[in-house]
C-alpha cells in the first residue's frame, strides 16, 4: 500500500534513496548495472517504501472536561482540536479512528478513510460533547480508556490523546509506556488557569454536586494553590518524560480561546 509517510525500513518501493557498494546479503535484484560497469565495483540501488498510517485520537469528554474559567470549555477545546486533526489526517491520505471517553461509555470507531467516515466520527463526538452538563458524573475513568487502547493491540499507529490528565497516576503512565513501545504517542494536555492558581480576591464556593465548601481566608486559598501547583507540575513532569522518550513535545493547550493557534505553533504547522 502506497502512502505519503516514509517507513523506517528499506525495501523495493517506488522512491529511490541512494546507491551503495554491494555487500554480502544485499538483494542482487537491486544491482545497478550501469553504475557497476562504469565504476568496476558492484553497486545496489536502495529504495524507501511508504506506508499508510493509522491515526487514533482518544478524546476525553468526561465530566472533568466540562469546565472553564475564562473562555472555552475544556471539552470543546478537545472536540475542536480532534476535528482539526481528523481533517488534516484525511487530507494526507491516512486513516482516522476515534475513541471517545464520555461519562457512561467508551465509543470506539475503527480507522478508515473518507469524508463520510470523518463526518460520522465528528457527529458522534459532537453528541458526546453536547450531552455534558453541570450534573454529569463519570462512570468511566481515564484509566479505562487507556486499557481499551491497550487491548486493541495497535501496531505502527499514531495515537493522539486529548485530555486534561488530571487523574493521571503511575498505573496510567505504565499503560502509556506499553502503548508507546509499538506506536507513536502524542499527549495534548488541556488545562485552565484556575487549575493552577485560584485568585485570592473574593470568596470562592466550590462543590461537586453533593458537597460544597467555601474558601474565604487567604491562608486557605494559599494552601489550595500550593496543592494545585504541585499537582500540575507533577503531571507535566510525568508527561514530559514520557514524550521525551521519542523526542516529542508535550503539547499544552489552554481554555483561553486560542487553542487552535496554540496547536499549530506547537506542531510547527
Amino acid at each position: 500500500m502506497s502512502g505519503r509517510h516514509h517507513s523506517q525500513f528499506r525495501g523495493r518501493g517506488l522512491n529511490f534513496e541512494e546507491l551503495k557498494h554491494y555487500q554480502m546479503g544485499d538483494d542482487i535484484r537491486n544491482l545497478d548495472w550501469k553504475v557497476t560497469l562504469r565504476t568496476g565495483q558492484p553497486h545496489v540501488r536502495l529504495y524507501s517504501e511508504e506506508k499508510d498510517r493509522n491515526v487514533i485520537i482518544l478524546v476525553d469528554q468526561g465530566a472533568n472536561m466540562f469546565f472553564s474559567s475564562i473562555d472555552t470549555m475544556k471539552s470543546v477545546v478537545a472536540a475542536e482540536v480532534a476535528a482539526l486533526i481528523s481533517w488534516r489526517v484525511l487530507r494526507e491520505g491516512d486513516r482516522i479512528g476515534l475513541l471517545i471517553k464520555n461519562t457512561t461509555e467508551l465509543a470506539w470507531s475503527e480507522p478508515m478513510r473518507g469524508q463520510q467516515h470523518a463526518l460520522h466520527l465528528l457527529k458522534t463526538l459532537s453528541q458526546s460533547n453536547q450531552s455534558l452538563n453541570v450534573a454529569s458524573q463519570d462512570h468511566i475513568t481515564f484509566s479505562d480508556s487507556l486499557m481499551t487502547l491497550a487491548k486493541r493491540d495497535l501496531r505502527q499507529s499514531t495515537i493522539i490523546i486529548l485530555s486534561d490528565f488530571l487523574t493521571l497516576n503511575e498505573d496510567d503512565i505504565s499503560k502509556l509506556k506499553n502503548i508507546q513501545r509499538s506506536n507513536d504517542l502524542l499527549a495534548i494536555r488541556i488545562s485552565d488557569p484556575m487549575e493552577h492558581l485560584i485568585p485570592k480576591q473574593g470568596t470562592w464556593v466550590m462543590g461537586d454536586g453533593d458537597f460544597q465548601f467555601s474558601l474565604d481566608r487567604q491562608q486557605q486559598i494559599s494552601q489550595v494553590n500550593q496543592h494545585l501547583s504541585a499537582t500540575a507540575a507533577d503531571n507535566a513532569m510525568k508527561l514530559n518524560h514520557l514524550m521525551a522518550r521519542n523526542n516529542l513535545p508535550l503539547v499544552e493547550l489552554s481554555t483561553d480561546g486560542h487553542h487552535l493557534s496554540q496547536l499549530k505553533r506547537a506542531i510547527g504547522a
